[in-house]
């Protein structure tokens, strides 16, 4: 059975390969978000935790790219008993 994962590290280097794409720096990105600190953005950016799927949306919004293409997925095979 083929089990999706989400690749945090690999989400985590699109994420950043989209913003400057975008011609964002980190504290375009933070500002936008409404975030006080940058830390969590450097998180995601680092695949050390993954953005809240309503965060996901505003990136895909200031980076005009769907979901999907922020979002970088592994499957795994896993064996049955």
């Amino acid at each position: 059975m083929a089990i999706p994962t989400v690749n945090m590290a690999a989400t985590g280097r699109n994420i950043n390969m989209l913003r400057m794409r975008a011609g964002m720096t980190v504290h375009d990105v933070q500002s936008i978000m409404g975030f006080n600190t940058p830390q969590a953005i450097y998180k995601w950016l680092r695949g050390e935790s993954l953005p809240t799927i309503d965060n996901m949306v505003i990136l895909a919004a200031i980076f005009h790219v769907a979901l999907d293409e922020i979002i970088v997925v592994d499957t795994n095979i896993v064996a049955t008993a």
